[in-house]
């Protein structure tokens, strides 16, 4: 289920309620807990004793580390089968939360109140949860779903400018692979704000729920959901190995430019739809340098990629706007030219 909050929150203590749980775990980091938790604790009526979870904020902390810090939390808290949590955050808090709910014992409920873009029209939804390990994203992780994703457009208010925009690549991606209007009214938006992107968040999640809900163990159509992460994540995993991170959603617009080459490299699209949809994307986002890293490095990161097969680098891209191919097998020479388009995108303005 997912269901936008109302006012005074009363659908989410309804559906608590109805779970009666035994005991309910709030997972939060010190950024929701100092800008959503306020609003979240004077409107949640429940009879349940509750306790409050506060982890670093931060990809750096989606480690194996973190998780077994929550798993030490739950036993000493005497966390039960029937108790509930609650990831109250962006990505990282529900990735991580959801991994830690569905291993523990075996797994224990747990519901999603995303707080960023990205969390409301991405991590939260899906069932995907994870942590990141030796410098791969998501590498090691569980599908479990959650009994609920409960959003509050309001809480787009307390984020960064840099973290809406983050987001705002993943909705770009859900119209560009399966709903062409839908790109069309995000590519042509004049700025990005909370208020210009709400309209259109419950159709990202509607889209992005839809796919999964075809396709929940990524054996066929999901796949389409990862169109521009086979490059953004191995980009995004080099500069974590690095110590410098960039946000998700920046290195998912990087990877959406160079998979939009690779389509029209692989004869999927025209190169009249490539430079379009790559110039657009380009309007809303900086330009990330990747020339320190040789594309053999980056070519070996995407080796890992949970996707691949028998050696070979699967790739999902889009042929034509509003569609999407999956399980596309690429060269390494063709990935060399499109990492060398890249590379070389800003004197070709």
């Amino acid at each position: 289920m997912i269901k936008e909050l109302d006012k005074d929150f009363s659908s989410l203590n309804e559906y608590i309620g109805q779970l009666s749980p035994s005991k309910i775990f709030i997972l939060v980091d010190e950024n929701t807990h100092d800008h959503c938790l306020p609003i979240l604790m004077p409107n949640l009526e429940t009879d349940a004793p509750f306790e409050i979870i506060e982890i670093e904020a931060g990809e750096e902390n989606k480690n194996i580390g973190t998780a077994t810090q929550l798993w030490e939390i739950f036993s000493e808290m005497e966390a039960d089968r029937k108790s509930l949590l609650i990831n109250l955050g962006g990505g990282v808090v529900t990735d991580m939360g959801g991994f830690v709910a569905s291993t523990y014992k075996r797994g224990f409920k747990f519901i999603n109140i995303p707080t960023t873009l990205l969390a409301m029209c991405d991590a939260s939804i899906g069932g995907k949860t994870g942590i990141d390990h030796q410098y791969l994203k998501n590498i090691i992780g569980t599908f479990a779903l959650p009994e609920a994703i409960f959003f509050y457009p309001k809480f787009l208010e307390t984020l960064k400018f840099e973290e809406l925009r983050s987001g705002f690549a993943e909705m770009l991606k859900h119209g560009l692979i399966a709903d062409g209007n839908h790109w069309n009214d995000l590519s042509s938006l004049y700025k990005v704000t909370p208020e210009d992107v709400a309209p259109f968040i419950s159709r990202s999640m509607a889209i992005k729920n839809d796919v999964v809900t075809k396709d929940f163990k990524e054996e066929n159509i999901r796949k389409i959901l990862n169109f521009g992460h086979t490059i953004g994540h191995a980009v995004e995993s080099l500069f974590l190995r690095k110590g410098n991170l960039i946000p998700h959603g920046e290195a998912v617009a990087l990877g959406m430019i160079c998979e939009t080459h690779l389509a029209f490299l692989a004869g999927l699209i025209d190169v009249e739809v490539s430079s379009t949809i790559i110039t657009k994307i380009q309007r809303f986002f900086p330009y990330i340098d990747i020339s320190e890293f040789r594309n053999e490095d980056i070519l070996n990161l995407m080796f890992n990629d949970k996707k691949n097969q028998d050696g070979d680098i699967n790739f999902s891209l889009i042929n034509g706007v509003g569609t999407c191919a999956y399980d596309q097998k690429l060269h390494a020479d063709q990935i060399n030219l499109t990492l060398d388009f890249y590379k070389n995108i800003n004197s070709k303005a």
